[in-house]
């Protein structure tokens, strides 16, 4: 098997990240809680997203349904996401994410609410007509996966009449989506998307969800409580998979140095001593940033030195966030306590 790129390691690691902090939202603070902070975390990326990805993408002549749906296959196809296009008409344009479900991962699908599901649709699929300024644009959801249904499944809809609020994601378990024609189904050119910038995208991809997750978190929560959920998961996920990410380096220093320079950060490592001079995860959110970002964030990595070397303990020596001109992390041996 060949050994995965740095990029490739972050990516999975945030990706099991963010799918453990949608299940510990929901079996720590219960699903009103999660389906908050699911629907803030897509209002945040549509907003962020979603119309300089139209324009990245080149879909910005096509009629707003078929935008819409485009968009989203292309943009998740970009992310490694199994999604299916399904054109109708200029009006209606389907789309399909395909199990497995990217974002409810392997067996998390289970435990996942319907109406934490529902709130992803609520807060981008819903807000897409608002964003063109196309008050008759909606979306109707046919399918999904939690309730049985083979992936989940729905269409952009372009109505003779303005909808209401309300109207704007509706539910029909009764409608179908015609055959998949391949040839229809739009392609990323080779030439502007070679396979360095596609790996690069699908680590981004992943990057997002946590870029965005935190401070919706801290805002949904209040910073103390969102600060524990992100540390406490963070350490689970980084033990369950601090090894499988880590195959193929030596130590911790240098998986750690790995990692965080997957980011695109300048990182280097210093014996036991690894200093990170920026922070691309959270650039140009300086203005909102508390320190329980970094407080909940810093658990992952702590997990993943947890696996690696159990005898050693990271410790932070110095922080950007408070001021400082660089992250430094520490890696030193435990040891038992002296006298109290």
């Amino acid at each position: 098997m060949d050994q995965m790129s740095p990029e490739q390691r972050l990516g999975e690691l945030y990706h099991r990240y963010f799918t453990g902090l949608i299940l510990a939202l929901v079996t720590e603070l219960g699903e009103d809680r999660a389906v908050d902070v699911v629907f803030g975390l897509f209002r945040r990326q549509h907003l962020e997203r979603f119309l300089p990805g139209l324009a990245k993408l080149g879909l910005t002549e096509l009629p707003d349904a078929v935008a819409c749906a485009q968009y989203h296959y292309l943009s998740n196809h970009v992310g490694g996401v199994g999604v299916v296009w399904i054109p109708e008409s200029d009006h209606k344009s389907w789309v399909r994410y395909l199990p497995p479900r990217w974002v409810f991962d392997g067996t998390a699908l289970a435990a996942i609410p319907t109406r934490v599901a529902r709130a992803m649709l609520h807060g981008w699929h819903g807000r897409n007509g608002v964003s063109l300024g196309n008050p008759r644009l909606g979306f109707v959801c046919t399918g999904q996966t939690m309730d049985g249904q083979p992936g989940l499944e729905g269409y952009y809809v372009e109505q003779d009449h303005e909808l209401a609020p309300e109207e704007r994601v509706r539910f029909r378990f009764g409608e179908t989506a015609p055959r998949v024609d391949p040839n229809l189904v739009p392609e990323l050119s080779a030439e502007t998307w070679p396979a360095e910038r596609l790996a690069k995208a699908a680590r981004n991809y992943s990057m997002d969800y946590i870029r965005n997750i935190v401070p919706v978190m801290v805002e949904v929560l209040g910073p103390m409580q969102a600060a524990g959920v992100l540390y406490r998961t963070g350490r689970r996920i980084g033990m369950q998979y601090g090894l499988a990410v880590t195959e193929g380096l030596d130590c911790a220093a240098d998986a750690l140095g790995c990692l965080l320079g997957a980011h695109g950060d300048q990182v280097s490592v210093d014996d036991n001593v690894i200093t990170q001079s920026s922070w691309r995860l959270m650039r140009g959110l300086e203005h909102e940033c508390v320190p329980e970002w970094f407080d909940g964030w810093r658990g992952l990595w702590e997990g993943v030195v947890d696996v690696m070397a159990p005898q050693t303990r990271l410790k932070t020596l110095s922080r950007l966030d408070l001021g400082d001109e660089a992250f430094v992390w520490e890696l030193v041996q435990r040891s038992n306590p002296g006298r109290f």
